[in-house]
């Protein structure tokens, strides 16, 4: 091919529909880590490699460049092919040793190449303006001048985020490549902006490949091979690999998109509960939410009465032992009246929501957690202790985190659960966890300061070794269910 082709694209391949996908799965299950987060991300041998811009750019461009050797086409024409194959490079040359020669390739694959037409000036006018300036016109005989390709490339890229861009003739699939959009737009800004749209492009359609969600991060994580797992990236964001969004086990994909869509569409029912107060049940006075434990004690100077932040039960009767996890499905009190399953079914939500939100919202208070655990670190290494014998502290915080995690999903989880003696178990587990998870916050943020220093070490990892025991046996019972196919759900 000489250096004036484009691609053109006429419809799905029919090479590439017994093409293995390997991003698509019916796996509804979720793969287990037996470490938490923390060792995971201190991992010397990590399972996954994070990558920033550059680096990208670079594998991008020797994956281009690999099968370019190969195929003998251009940069641009071997780009795109990449891009059909989702950058699969391996199922890319395969279909290629197929065939002949290039062009049986590109023609059984429905890419063919197209000789594009430069027409002098005055001798046809512009099909967008009516110019009678010289114009290029593709292969497709759609014709344009300089400035109407400039201004329709510069469109495609700034208001459409588009790197792969077609002819401008409406229902014209002609693919514009690289080389022929970078002659019409000269200006840096643009230029560079093109090359960020075909390494987002190169990320987002790679099955191996995964943008990492944390706040202006900007890396992507990179595997071996496509599964639901997790993966954390440098920043120390842990995410889904398979869905991009914060790690949810022991939800599963699916049932996480349906319960965000759900949150979403209760929009007003989500803002009434997302309030950061509640009436304190005894004197009615509101009360702000300020650490991560749920036991909470009324400011109000003549009531101090103690309750729990999740049912509002007194914390005389309910206590660190007490388990308010489970709904009681039998609250129907007429099932055959529309409107009282209606209720029920809201009621039964709000159930659900409420404790979800609680522990994010424990989660996000229990930062602070950090601040405090950091100065009583400092203080334990002027007191003689090391810097390797104070780390339990940090890895308290950590494990309590993963665990205010855990039992968010798993709220979401048993949402969607259908009773029975399996759910039951789950229900157990989840209490438990649930309890230690409060005893441990509730130690962090209220008894470092009570404790001589091995005694308080002891304590400390006592404590959150347990609970990290827990929450193993928690999901170790999630992922055995979901391998066994003994859940029931109710969708």
């Amino acid at each position: 091919m000489n250096s004036d082709d484009e691609i053109y694209m006429e419809g799905s391949a029919s090479s590439e529909d017994d093409m293995d996908d390997e991003c698509l799965s019916d796996d509804d299950g979720i793969a287990r880590h037996d470490q938490s987060a923390s060792d995971y991300l201190n991992k010397k041998d990590k399972d996954n490699e994070v990558l920033d811009h550059d680096s990208l750019e670079a594998e991008m461009k020797k994956a281009i460049s690999e099968v370019e050797a190969v195929l003998q086409v251009k940069t641009g024409v071997c780009r795109i092919l990449l891009h059909k194959y989702k950058w699969n490079k391996e199922s890319l040359l395969e279909r290629f040793y197929e065939h002949p020669d290039t062009i049986a390739f590109l023609i059984d694959a429905q890419v063919i190449p197209r000789q594009q037409e430069v027409i002098p000036a005055g001798d046809a006018e512009c099909d967008i303006c009516c110019s009678m300036d010289e114009l290029s016109g593709l292969s497709c005989n759609h014709r344009a001048c300089a400035e109407c390709w400039q201004a329709y490339l510069t469109n495609k890229i700034v208001s459409d985020a588009q790197s792969e861009i077609e002819c401008m003739a409406p229902n014209c699939k002609l693919l514009i490549e690289d080389e022929k959009v970078l002659s019409y737009i000269s200006d840096p800004t643009m230029v560079s902006k093109y090359r960020k749209l075909m390494v987002a492009s190169y990320v987002e359609i790679n099955c191996l490949l995964r943008w990492c969600p944390g706040i202006d991060c900007g890396k992507a994580v990179k595997v071996s091979h496509w599964e639901p797992r997790l993966v954390v990236c440098s920043c120390g964001t842990c995410f889904c690999f398979s869905c991009g969004q914060n790690w949810h086990e022991p939800l599963n994909c699916r049932h996480l998109k349906k319960w965000i869509k759900k949150c979403q569409d209760d929009s007003e029912t989500m803002n009434w509960i997302n309030a950061n107060t509640k009436d304190c049940p005894k004197c009615m006075i509101p009360i702000e939410k300020n650490g991560g434990c749920n036991r909470m004690l009324c400011t109000n100077s003549g009531c101090r009465y103690e309750f729990c932040w999740m049912c509002l039960e007194p914390w005389t009767k309910h206590g660190y032992q007490y388990a308010c996890n489970g709904y009681d499905e039998t609250a129907v009190k007429n099932p055959q009246d529309a409107q009282e399953i209606s209720r029920a079914n809201l009621k039964r939500y709000l159930f659900y929501f409420n404790r979800y939100m609680g522990h994010e919202q424990s989660l996000q208070l229990e930062g602070k957690l950090n601040i405090k655990v950091a100065k009583k670190m400092e203080q334990m290494e002027n007191m003689s202790m090391s810097w390797i014998e104070v780390q339990f502290l940090r890895k308290a915080v950590d494990i309590l985190s993963e665990c205010r995690r855990t039992l968010m999903y798993t709220y979401a989880f048993a949402f969607y659960l259908k009773k029975d003696n399996n759910s039951i178990i789950f229900e157990s587990n989840q209490a438990n966890l649930e309890m230690e998870t409060e005893q441990l916050s509730g130690f962090l943020e209220r008894d470092l300061e009570d404790e001589d220093l091995v005694t308080l070490k002891q304590k400390v990892q006592d404590k959150y070794r347990y609970v990290e025991q827990r929450r193993k046996v928690l999901l170790d019972h999630c992922a055995e269910g979901a391998e066994q196919d003994i859940w029931q759900y109710n969708d």
